[in-house]
């Protein structure tokens, strides 16, 4: 097997040089289990669950009737008043990024347009002109109670339920039901079109949509922004929310879901268990704050660490099965560390994606052995979606939020219900308690469920 890391050594090192260094000086997570870095990290250390029986909708026509649901997230606490009128065009995936977007930007020190206007700061701090946005996203699904009204009305023989049938000729008049910003809510690029209006980010702007990639890619893109001086700081990261009937059907058809659990919800995912079953909808977003390095030391702000290496490729082989020896992972991996300019030795705790599937588990445990060798056995594997589920295009930025602050607080969080490790996932995941995390330098990957794409990112511990 040819050695992927030294064909990829010199464009990496090359592409280090001369750039502008990358840190990390803001977090910004709602997950299930919490609403904030802080408060999420401490209950995945205490072993909370935020898995239940959804509430959103009744799930009882569903096989699988869990998820890691927000339960108590108010938009209105996280724009400016003038702004409020606009909730009413936001979905539930572009009010988790608006929320993280503001808890980011606040944990940052960073005083924006939003906070000036809540009357959280006297005056804005930042160059809005330098001030970036990428933002992962998925497809947004429709709020099917709104599309009610509407299909009723294009229905022939409405009075005949055995013979009712959809009339694409009446859909148009139909669709006068709706409002006429309802489209508004579903485009993936509003979360980067909110998020960037209401902090006023005028550098440039993207939006990736690449499934459970979207943050790993979203962040990496923001890391490049800045490394070639396009912007100093970026907002980044990713948001969705998988607690709808569509965006459970579709991995249902899939046969992806957890189905043998749903009396006892907190134990349905089961990452690298050998008793896991399939994944858990979820629901949350995560968005960091990158700044350029001599920026943030400028004004003073606090460095969790820094972002020095990413990589990404794409799964060529199916776009809706994972390989089998995870080579695309590896391959986005091992462009991450050449890219960083370290080498295999020098990584000190993992972050796969841990989804709850047999063949994702198994496909990622494959790539980590591949690449560590005997090393595989003693580098910690942090794992969280047992407690929070499938948070689809936020969940690689709240997996990527809690390694940095496990390396900040150097304790690192298990993965709930991995009871007992499959032999085909013989890698050192924490199980069990917390562990004491002394690490200075962390690999974080994640692939796209569907659609192959993956990205990876290294993230290094600093001093200063």
């Amino acid at each position: 097997m040819p050695d992927l890391a030294a064909s990829f050594a010199n464009e990496g090192t090359e592409a280090i040089m001369n750039k502008k260094r990358v840190v990390i000086t803001g977090l910004g997570v709602a997950t299930p289990v919490g609403i904030g870095i802080d408060e999420t990290f401490d209950a995945l250390v205490e072993k909370k669950s935020g898995v239940r029986r959804i509430e959103a909708f009744d799930p009882s026509s569903f096989a699988s009737q869990v998820g890691g649901e927000i339960h108590e997230l108010n938009v209105g606490d996280f724009i400016f008043k003038k702004y409020k009128r606009l909730a009413k065009v936001m979905a539930r995936d572009i009010e988790l990024a608006v929320a993280a977007a503001y808890l980011a930007i606040r944990d940052g020190g960073l005083k924006s347009k939003c906070l000036v206007e809540r009357g959280e700061a006297d005056a804005v701090n930042i160059d809005s002109t330098r001030f970036g946005a990428n933002i992962g996203a998925g497809l947004i699904c429709a709020d099917l109670s709104e599309l009610a009204e509407a299909l009723s009305k294009a229905a022939e023989n409405p009075e005949d339920r055995g013979n009712r049938r959809f009339s694409l000729s009446k859909w148009g008049e139909a669709m006068r039901n709706l409002t006429p910003l309802w489209l508004l809510k579903f485009l993936p690029n509003m979360l980067a079109c909110h998020v960037t209006i209401v902090h006023d980010c005028q550098a440039p702007s993207n939006t990736i949509t690449c499934g459970e990639a979207s943050s790993h890619l979203a962040i990496g893109e923001a890391f490049r922004t800045i490394q070639r001086g396009a912007a100093d700081i970026c907002i980044c990261g990713g948001a969705e929310s998988k607690i709808n009937p569509m965006a459970l059907l579709r991995p249902a058809l899939w046969g992806r879901m957890a189905t043998n659990r749903n009396d006892a919800p907190a134990q349905a995912c089961r990452p690298f268990d050998s008793d896991r079953g399939g994944m858990v909808v979820g629901e949350g977003g995560g968005l960091l704050i990158l700044e350029e390095y001599e920026h943030a030391k400028a004004r003073g702000a606090k460095i969790y660490g820094e972002v020095c290496g990413f990589g990404a490729s794409q799964n060529n082989s199916n776009w809706f099965k994972p390989q089998a020896d995870g080579r695309a992972l590896r391959i986005a991996a091992e462009k991450a560390m050449a890219d960083a300019g370290v080498k295999t030795d020098e990584i000190d705790v993992l972050n796969p994606f841990g989804v709850g599937t047999r063949e994702h588990d198994a496909g990622e445990a494959a790539a980590i052995r591949t690449m560590f060798g005997a090393r595989t056995s003693q580098i910690p594997v942090i794992a969280t979606k047992g407690a929070i589920g499938n948070n689809g295009a936020g969940s690689g930025a709240i997996d990527i939020a809690v390694v940095v602050k496990a390396m900040e607080r150097g304790v690192a969080p298990p993965s709930l219900n991995t009871d007992t490790l499959d032999p085909d996932c013989d890698i050192n995941v924490i199980r069990n308690d917390p562990i004491d995390l002394r690490a200075k330098t962390a690999l974080t990957f994640a692939g796209a469920m569907s659609g192959g794409q993956t990205g990876a990112l290294v993230i290094r511990r600093i001093e200063s």
